[in-house]
């Protein structure tokens, strides 16, 4: 039986602590209770403590040494503890699980965490390999440093992911439905970062970053951020009369009036347009929507703008006609932002250049006089050697400057 008394006032002093401490974290970490531990600068009450506990007479150095072996036989021999050091230690610090042990613990834990995101995952090939990334890459624990802080984290993000994808579902709505609290998945929040990523995938977007890509990622899957003022200007599509969106396009198409649609509208009737493998064209500046409106009217073929950087409802229109079977062709001013413009459409939907080749942007160039180009241009695989001419000349050429010939495009008579 230990001599619990005795063995406190031997190893269980202030003046003994950092030998106690010594001793704990050999076996936290494993390793034998052998060899000799020392002490520099020790403190008078600490050389007297551990010549008392070994029996001999305090040095007068500032430090001490002593060996694990010779403090284990002495409590074995002194009745103090005969379970030695390493039950000494527990009996006075309490029970020492060996980090090796610990980790496996902490691991398990980590596993039943993820449990439910992995099953959420499970119907979706494309966010398997998310799902691990996710928990090898340490965000989570990142954001929550323990199991027991991540699993309501974990487990709400595994919830959203198993409701998608929605159908025109707002995003307020859908985090009060699913997780009870309507800002759940503002941009703010941890669940709403982990869930874009999903999203993201099952969306079959590219990565980004912005408000507009996260309204472009959240519209991909059905759910509505903002869906009122992400737009997109069109003119002249063929409304469905079986929704109430497609009968006010078609009845502005008869007067040949431009519309203004709303990504609320197109996620909430994904199919208000009759597109039946019709082309479609696409302009940057709604300069030319105004222009082809006023020359053309009812009779101006389909016409979409992007009025710059594509909106969230511009690019669900245009995966909308592109899956419907219209044929879909742009046009965008030769500068590095209509280059971008083009990219940044090209990773949604297929289309064919509109008068956007370097044929074209050298005889416009070749023209009249423009502003510089500001800017060197990102590759142009729709047409190589297009970024090479644009550099070489050094001018932008805006739609407005090539107005006559877009027009003629959109007339009744253009093929």
């Amino acid at each position: 039986m230990n001599d619990l008394p005795r063995l406190r006032r031997l190893l269980g002093t202030p003046d003994t602590a950092w030998l106690l401490e010594r001793a704990r974290r050999r076996l936290r970490e494993g390793r034998p209770l052998t060899g000799t531990v020392t002490r520099q600068d020790a403190t008078d009450g600490e050389r007297s403590a551990l010549a008392a506990l070994v029996g001999r007479a305090p040095g007068r150095g500032g430090t001490v040494s002593v060996r694990l072996e010779r403090v284990d036989s002495l409590l074995r021999d002194s009745g103090a503890c005969p379970g030695g050091l390493a039950a000494a230690v527990e009996l006075l610090t309490g029970p020492v699980v060996p980090r090796k042990d610990e980790r496996a613990r902490e691991e398990e834990s980590w596993n039943r965490v993820f449990a439910p995101l992995e099953e959420a995952c499970g119907p979706h090939p494309l966010l398997a390999g998310w799902c691990a990334q996710v928990r090898r890459d340490g965000r989570v624990r990142r954001m929550a440093p323990d199991p027991e802080q991540a699993r309501p984290l974990v487990e709400a993000v595994a919830r959203v992911v198993a409701a998608l994808p929605a159908e025109g579902v707002a995003l307020s709505h859908l985090a009060a439905r699913v997780l009870g609290d309507a800002h759940a998945l503002d941009d703010d929040r941890s669940a709403a970062t982990l869930v874009l990523g999903a999203a993201r995938l099952l969306g079959g977007q590219d990565e980004g970053s912005g408000a507009a890509w996260r309204r472009r990622v959240w519209a991909s899957v059905g759910v509505l951020k903002d869906e009122l003022s992400s737009t997109v200007l069109v003119l002249n599509l063929p409304g469905a009369p079986a929704t109430a969106t497609g009968r006010a396009l078609a009845a502005l198409a008869g007067a040949g009036q431009p519309a203004v649609l709303t990504l609320r509208q197109l996620v909430a009737e994904p199919d208000c347009v009759q597109w039946s493998g019709r082309r479609v064209s696409v302009c940057e500046n709604p300069a030319v929507v105004a222009a082809a409106a006023d020359r053309w009217g009812a009779a101006c073929a389909p016409l979409v703008c992007l009025q710059g950087e594509p909106s969230a409802a511009a690019l669900t229109l245009l995966r909308g006609a592109a899956g419907d079977g219209a044929r879909v062709r742009l046009h965008a001013d030769f500068d590095p932002g209509g280059v971008r413009i083009a990219t940044t459409v090209a990773g949604q939907v297929g289309w064919e250049p509109w008068r956007f080749t370097a044929a074209d942007y050298t005889a416009a160039a070749a023209a009249g006089p423009g502003r510089p180009l500001g800017g060197v241009p990102a590759p142009t695989p729709w047409d190589p050697p297009l970024a090479a001419v644009m550099g070489r000349h050094g001018v932008r050429v805006e739609e407005e400057n090539v107005l006559p010939d877009l027009l003629a495009d959109l007339g009744p008579a253009a093929p």
